[in-house]
């Protein structure tokens, strides 16, 4: 398409290609296969210029798109970016308001980003003249129409004089991702192995053990404490059952700068699922990204660990706070750390002796 473009167009168009082995499933190819192309018309058609033009503006002749794939927490990102003139800002208001999308008062508040939005209104065109390639009025509001049908979202950025560039972000919905196969309360979950760091097996007497700070369940893995989630207790599915809250299985899941442990009544095993989106009806709820069928037909959730790590934050901040003030604090007194015999003699407030001076 690009090279028939820069044919017609009469530019100078290099494409470029990064993450070409992101991997997306048939479906979601087929849907934006069609939006993809007509970024890459647009980027060469409306976004940059011809030599004569990019000469007088000080660049090389020769444009760029760039075409580039990327996984990121859950969706894929695909960016379309072109180094050329930019969106039309005054056009696109001019035209926002010839088509009666916005009142002038409503202009004036605008950033220029929400300006930019309106390319994706439908029927909107800002080419003067109707070309074999664009100015049809339909483009933007059938790609971003496309990438909704799929559950994604799609941005746009430009800075006039220097190009501009359209984010398409796509849940993993129809991908198949790797996941562990757990159980909470007698269902069986999916948490994507993406995000999950290990398995711990919590023991009483082990290294790695489940210790309470107030209230609150952390584990001690490495020296290091981390805040537990009991995946029942988030799902509100506790049905009861007396887990031994010191006994259990740990999977310690890492969002972003977040580290953290979903307690689990059992592990299964780890499969390849194909996760089909969420209906519309259940898209609020955070702790969910989708489901899928299992080999043996039953139909499970996907835990989605961003939604848990909100949750997270929401609840458990304090627990975080006092676990890395007692990591501090191990780390701090590395050298020096005493084991302490606890007692009350006398009075209510605790006294302490070293454990090494008492016999027995």
């Amino acid at each position: 398409i690009v090279r028939d473009l820069s044919g017609e167009l009469g530019k100078q168009i290099e494409l470029e290609m990064h993450g070409a082995d992101t991997e997306l499933d048939r479906q979601v190819l087929d849907l934006i296969k069609d939006p993809l192309t007509h970024m890459v018309r647009n980027s060469a058609d409306h976004g940059l210029e011809t030599p004569a033009e990019r000469l007088a503006a000080g660049k090389g002749e020769q444009g760029t798109i760039r075409l580039s794939a990327y996984h990121e927490g859950g969706h894929i990102i695909i960016c379309i970016a072109d180094n050329g003139r930019g969106l039309n800002t005054e056009r696109i208001k001019a035209k926002a308001l010839q088509n009666g999308l916005v009142s002038e008062a409503e202009l004036e508040k605008m950033t220029e980003a929400q300006i930019h939005k309106f390319i994706f209104a439908p029927g909107f065109s800002t080419a003067a003249t109707v070309t074999s390639v664009s100015g049809r009025g339909v483009g933007m509001d059938v790609v971003r129409t496309n990438i909704d049908q799929i559950g994604g979202t799609i941005d746009i950025k430009s800075i006039a004089g220097e190009g501009s560039s359209v984010t398409i972000k796509i849940p993993l919905t129809l991908a198949i991702v790797s996941a562990l196969i757990v159980e909470a309360a007698g269902d069986r979950f999916a948490i994507p192995q993406l995000s999950v760091v290990e398995l711990v097996r919590a023991r009483a007497n082990s290294e790695h053990r489940i210790e309470r700070i107030k209230d609150t369940a952390v584990l001690r893995l490495r020296n290091k404490l981390l805040p537990l989630m009991h995946l029942k207790k988030l799902l509100k599915i506790d049905d009861g059952s007396s887990s031994d809250p010191e006994n259990g299985f740990i999977v310690v899941t890492q969002v972003g700068s977040q580290t953290f442990g979903i307690v689990v009544d059992g592990v299964f095993h780890t499969e390849e699922i194909v996760v089909k989106p969420m209906s519309t009806k259940l898209r609020h709820i955070d702790m969910f990204s989708g489901n899928t069928i299992l080999g043996d037909g039953a139909v499970i959730m996907i835990i989605d660990p961003n939604g848990i790590a909100k949750a997270l934050g929401a609840s458990g901040s304090s627990a975080h706070e006092m676990a890395d003030e007692a990591s501090a604090a191990h780390a701090l007194g590395g050298e020096q750390l005493t084991s302490l015999l606890v007692f009350r003699a006398g009075s209510s407030q605790p006294k302490a002796v070293p454990l090494g001076l008492v016999t027995r």
